[in-house]
């Protein structure tokens, strides 16, 4: 897993947890989610097409 492609799936895990976090001590925000899940998948796409690549 090349450094950037490693450096988002640790953002994402990260961003987890503070979402996570902020949902249990102030209550859920959609938004918050919502951004979670494309990181997620923008992470998600990174590391398939470095698989699929050369």
């Amino acid at each position: 897993m090349p450094g950037s492609t490693k450096a988002m799936a640790v953002m994402t895990i990260v961003g987890l947890v503070l979402v996570s976090a902020y949902s249990v001590a102030l209550g859920s925000n959609g938004w918050l989610w919502f951004g979670w899940v494309v990181l997620g998948a923008l992470t998600a796409g990174t590391a398939m097409s470095r698989k699929a690549g050369p």
